[in-house]
């Protein structure tokens, strides 16, 4: 008996598998929906028939066709009509056991089965490739039909018409022969399992199929069942090289984050997220599992959190408002900036950590690049591939300004537009963007303002929610707990608080959270509005600044949603409302106020310039321009002189001055002499 079985044909074996219950609603449906592929899950055939699972692995070109003949077979059983419709049922293995790490793969691996896993980095446009060839014989017009193979279109070798048996010449007929779609992606090493010190390796994996192609964008997470070929390049004249190449034939295509991590989550784990949920003390429990190894700084892991979780995106008919947030740390050096960053990189759902000495724009962004062919193609970079994630920008200020602006648009519009060599495209890039800066003098100096103090142009300044400012000033009682904890710390090895919430589930709980969209209650709006308002009123009286602009409500709005969904609560409550107004002030307090009359005001972060500065400005320019009019070019000491009268001091008037001249607002036609622009 048992030798019947080994001997069984594998064919009838796979048609006994697929005669299971699952795989029979499998056929039906792939009938019903009108499609020509089936999907077999690689577990099931193991557990079913473990002998032939391994030599589908071995041999997979022998055993698909098994595999696929077998199907149809079956398929004739079930739905006998659509059977009759097409010619064959592609089969599609999903999930190997164990994944194969693009660096592993090598030569052992040429014809076998292998699962990879890795980022999308470009792919080709969709194009049709022969199947079946049709040829036409130029002297007795006789058809006749040659299946293809490998990347070249073979022609017959004789007509096949006795009668006439001559060589050629043959004419390729487009409407008799079959097409299919096939598509060249590149896959690359997910950042997270690159060896440091290691450039990402790569592999071009061939798609051929309806159900494959355009699966996958750039950007995405995917794993790959596929056969592992190796072609060698052939060179004119030459002939073929001794070292091949590896690519993929991809069986099955598999996007991993559509929406990030979503499908991974088990209904067990669900349970497990809404008890959470529940606490009263989410909030507090979230904050403590955020970096629980760096000591202190609730209130900037508390934006850190409204960060990951986000708000809610608005897609008007006319604008779209962004539910991303955007935070800036601006510190000391060793305030452990970097590490904080680095720790949002690994938790967020899918996170990009990135340094600005070594980023470009187009690394950022997109970068165009020649094919081979001639044509080109589109590379996403670092924010793009970050869609839905949030990208960790270190030492923002140390890049280069004409790389910088490119962060812009993707701030606040969440695309990246590319307009080279004859590519014109915008492509997503909703992330949330952290970023960290270091003060430009070294240390933060709290008598000077924002802008002052670090290296960035206000357009960027202004496109953030919030701005931190983390300042290493000695404290004897902070200080003796802090180095208590890193001593600790460094004792164990280990952080000395456990976090209430592991990482690994936290990121699930984010991505849960993320599907849900919370709306504003009346009490939230009522909050909002009055403190936008007190706000506003306060820069009504004469020289006073501005507090607050429309960019800031916006801000609140996404934190107090950021907030709700923190507890996976549908709707914006007002204590949501307060939390976020109660940041926005620390915020604000930090870095949106004037030094010189110690009043918040926003356009310290958003024109550079605090009112008290422009004032003063203002009076030192009238004054040169009324001196001018008299003498035509003005005395320094004259204008200090005069400048006194108007209560400024002469330190302060040489600093003015100074600001004008670099402005370009006053210049110095000779030594000691100055005049209007």
């Amino acid at each position: 008996m048992t030798e019947e079985l080994v001997t069984a044909d594998p064919q009838e074996r796979f048609q006994d598998f697929l005669k299971t219950e699952k795989y029979r609603q499998r056929l039906i449906q792939m009938a019903i929906e009108g499609k020509t592929s089936i999907i077999i899950d690689f577990e099931d055939l193991m557990a079913a028939d473990s002998e032939l699972a391994e030599n589908l692995r071995k041999k997979p070109d022998e055993y698909l066709q098994y595999a696929s003949r077998a199907a149809y077979n079956q398929l004739q059983i079930e739905d006998p009509e659509y059977a009759e419709q097409i010619e064959k049922v592609e089969v599609r293995i999903r999930e190997l056991p164990e994944a194969t790490s693009l660096r592993a793969l090598g030569s052992e691996h040429i014809g076998k089965l292998v699962m990879v896993e890795g980022i999308v980095v470009r792919a080709t446009p969709v194009r049709p490739m022969v199947m079946r060839a049709a040829f036409k014989c130029k002297r007795c017009e006789t058809i006749q039909f040659i299946d293809q193979t490998g990347s070249f279109l073979r022609a017959p070798v004789r007509c096949s018409d006795p009668t006439c048996g001559r060589t050629g010449p043959f004419e390729f007929i487009q409407e008799q022969s079959t097409f299919i779609d096939s598509q060249d992606i590149r896959i690359q090493e997910r950042p997270e399992d690159l060896p440091p010190g290691q450039l990402p390796r790569a592999l071009t994996v061939k798609l051929v199929g309806k159900d494959l192609v355009d699966v996958a964008r750039p950007g995405d997470h995917v794993s790959i069942v596929g056969i592992a070929r190796a072609s060698a390049p052939r060179i004119p004249k030459a002939g073929r090289l001794r070292v091949f190449r590896l690519h993929l034939d991809a069986i099955f295509i598999d996007v991993k984050s559509k929406e990030p991590e979503l499908s991974r989550i088990t209904p067990e784990e669900e349970q497990k997220i809404l008890e959470l949920a529940k606490d009263p003390w989410i909030h507090r429990k979230v904050i403590k599992s955020i970096a629980p190894s760096i000591y202190g700084y609730d209130h900037i892991k508390e934006a850190i959190m409204y960060l990951l979780f986000g708000g809610v995106p608005k897609h008007l008919p006319d604008v779209n408002v962004r539910g991303e947030l955007n935070l800036l740390l601006i510190g000391d050096p060793g305030t452990a900036k970097s590490q904080l960053l680095q720790y949002v990189a690994r938790i967020a759902p899918r996170g990009l950590y990135t340094s600005g000495r070594g980023t470009t724009a187009a690394g950022l962004t997109a970068a165009v690049l020649r094919e081979k062919g001639g044509g080109m193609t589109l590379e996403a970079g670092a924010l793009v591939l970050a869609d839905k994630g949030v990208a960790c920008i270190d030492e923002i200020d140390k890049m280069r300004p004409e790389d910088r602006v490119a962060i812009h648009e993707a701030m606040e519009q969440h695309t990246v537009s590319v307009a080279k060599g004859g590519i014109v495209a915008t492509l997503n890039a909703r992330t949330a963007i952290l970023a960290a800066a270091n003060p430009a003098l070294g240390r933060y100096d709290p008598y000077r303002t924002v802008t002052e103090n670090i290296n960035l142009p206000v357009t960027i300044l202004s496109r953030f929610d919030l701005i931190f400012v983390l300042r290493d000033v000695p404290d004897e009682e902070t200080d003796a707990k802090m180095s208590q904890h890193i001593l600790e710390l460094h004792r164990h090895g280990m952080a000395p608080l456990e976090p209430p919430i592991p990482p690994d589930f936290l990121r699930k709980y984010i991505s849960y959270a993320r599907n849900i969209k919370p709306v504003l209650t009346k009490e939230a709006i009522e909050r909002l509005k009055d403190f936008y308002l007190s706000m506003r009123a306060a820069s009504k009286t004469e020289g006073s600044p501005v507090a607050i602009t429309a960019r800031q409500l916006e801000s609140l709005v996404r934190l107090a949603e950021a907030r709700a969904r923190v507890a996976l609560r549908k709707e914006v409550l007002a204590e949501d409302a307060e939390a976020a107004i109660a940041i926005m002030n620390r915020s604000l307090r930090e870095v949106g106020i004037d030094v010189a009359t110690k009043k918040i005001d926003i356009d310290t972060i958003m024109t550079g310039k605090p009112k008290s500065l422009r004032d003063k400005l203002q009076i030192v320019l009238s004054t040169l321009v009324e001196m001018e009019r008299e003498t035509g070019m003005v005395e320094r000491d004259v204008l200090l002189e005069e400048l006194k009268k108007h209560g400024i001091e002469q330190r302060e008037a040489e600093r003015l001055i100074g600001q004008l001249i670099r402005d370009g607002t006053i210049y110095e036609p000779r030594e000691g002499y100055l005049k209007k622009t």
